[in-house]
C-alpha cells in the first residue's frame, strides 16, 4: 500500500518549544498514523527533541511507523538536535518498535495512582500536621503570589539533579517569567494548579515544593507535576510532609476527585518510598528511549 507522509503546520509554539507534525494517509486519504516532534528551544534543553509517534492498530507492521520516524529524525537533524527521546508503555507495540529501530532504553518510569477513597486521612493528617523544626508549609492556587515569585523560581533548581539515568535531558533553567508562563498554560487548558511549598522559617525562603494539576471540573484524576527539595535541605522529611498536605488539600477542595497520579524514575528510590508510604499504588511502567544524532 502506498502511504503519503504530509508535513502539517502546527500553531503550538511557545517561548520554550515548537512542534512539528506529520500525517500518514492511505491512497484514499484516510489518516493511518501521525508523528509529533516537540523541539525544545529553552536554555539548557535546546539540544533535545521529543517524539510522539502513533500508527492505527490495523495498519501496523506495514512500514508506516518507519516512514514517520524517518521524517521526524531528518527534521530533528535539520533543527540541530543532539538527541531525540520517545516514550512507550513497557511491553507495548511502541516499546517493541522503538527498540527494533535502534533507539536505546535510557529510563524506566513507574506510574502510580492514589485512589482517594482509599487514602488514610488520619495518617495523612498526622504526617502533614507534624512540626518540622525550622520549616513551615504554605500553599497557593494558580500563579505564585508576587512576593513569593523570586524565591519560588529559585527553588526550582531542586529538580536539577532529578534522576534521569542515561537520558540526555539537560537542565531546565527557570526564572520568574517561566514560572508564571507555566501557571498560565495550565489555566489556559481549563485546569487548576495547586502548590504546596516548604519554607525555611529563618529567612522565608522556599526550599521545596510539590505541584498538583486538577481537571477544571474537579473530577477524574489529578496529576502531580513535580516534587523537589533543595539539596541543602534534604533529609528532613520535607517531601513527604508537602505531599501529604497536597493530598489533603485536594480532598478538601475537590471532593469529586477520584485519584492522584504520579510517575517516578525507578532509580529515584527516595521518591518512590515517599509515594509508597502515602498509599500510591503502581499501575504500569513506561520506558524512555533515546536516539543519539
Amino acid at each position: 500500500m502506498s502511504i503519503r507522509i504530509t508535513a502539517l503546520t502546527d500553531p503550538d509554539r511557545s517561548g520554550t518549544s515548537h512542534r512539528l507534525v506529520w500525517l500518514a494517509s492511505d491512497p484514499e486519504g484516510n489518516p493511518v498514523g501521525s508523528a509529533f516532534l516537540r523541539v525544545f528551544t529553552r536554555e539548557g534543553q535546546n539540544h533535545l527533541a521529543e517524539l510522539d509517534l502513533r500508527v492505527h492498530p490495523a495498519e501496523r507492521r506495514g512500514g508506516i511507523g518507519s516512514q514517520l520516524l524517518d521524517a521526524a529524525v531528518a527534521a530533528a537533524r535539520e533543527e540541530g538536535r543532539r538527541s531525540v527521546v520517545a516514550q512507550a508503555e513497557a511491553g507495548s507495540s511502541g516499546d517493541h518498535f522503538l527498540r527494533a529501530k535502534g533507539l536505546r532504553k535510557v529510563l524506566t518510569l513507574t506510574y502510580a495512582r492514589l485512589p482517594l477513597e482509599k487514602a488514610d486521612t488520619d495518617a495523612l493528617r498526622g504526617i502533614a500536621g507534624r512540626p518540622h523544626q525550622g520549616y513551615r508549609l504554605l500553599s497557593w492556587d494558580g500563579t505564585v503570589p508576587e512576593d513569593l515569585a523570586a524565591t519560588f523560581a529559585a527553588s526550582r533548581r531542586a529538580m536539577d539533579d532529578m534522576p534521569m539515568d542515561d537520558t540526555d535531558y539537560g537542565t531546565v533553567v527557570w526564572d520568574v517569567d517561566r514560572v508564571r508562563a507555566a501557571a498560565a498554560a495550565v489555566a489556559a487548558r481549563g485546569e487548576l494548579l495547586h502548590t504546596v511549598a516548604a519554607v525555611d522559617a529563618s529567612g522565608s525562603t522556599i526550599v521545596g515544593f510539590t505541584e498538583l494539576v486538577v481537571p477544571g471540573d474537579g473530577k477524574g484524576d489529578g496529576l502531580h507535576y513535580g516534587t523537589g527539595v533543595l539539596p541543602e535541605h534534604r533529609g528532613h522529611g520535607l517531601a513527604r510532609w508537602m505531599k501529604a498536605r497536597s493530598i489533603l488539600r485536594a480532598r478538601e477542595l475537590h471532593p469529586g476527585l477520584g485519584g492522584l497520579l504520579t510517575d517516578t524514575a525507578d532509580s529515584n528510590t527516595h521518591m518512590r518510598g515517599v509515594n509508597d508510604a502515602l498509599g500510591y499504588e503502581p499501575t504500569h511502567k513506561s520506558l524512555q528511549y533515546q536516539l543519539d544524532l
